[in-house]
């Protein structure tokens, strides 16, 4: 049942913004690593709990917690690397 697979999903990773988000996420599909992003933005508040928080974070199962800090380290590196070609 899906409510039950997605009830065992933990917070594993904050996330900085919308792009990191994107790019984290189309790597964890490609490698079919079960998540599910989550923002902070809430409308009623008007995205006040984003710039407390943070923009968002993920939410995996705990098995998958290594690989996707790994990954999120990999994919944060690139960005830093293709900065200073710049």
């Amino acid at each position: 049942m899906l409510c039950d697979a997605m009830a065992d999903y933990k917070h594993i990773v904050d996330l900085d913004n919308e792009i990191q988000a994107q790019r984290l996420s189309g790597v964890l599909d490609e490698q079919d690593i079960p998540h599910r992003i989550v923002t902070r933005y809430d409308t009623v508040y008007a995205g006040i709990f984003q710039t407390q928080h943070g923009w968002g974070y993920l939410e995996a199962p705990q098995e998958y917690t290594d690989e996707i800090r790994e990954l999120l380290v990999d994919l944060t590196s690139d960005a830093d690397d293709s900065h200073e070609d710049a």
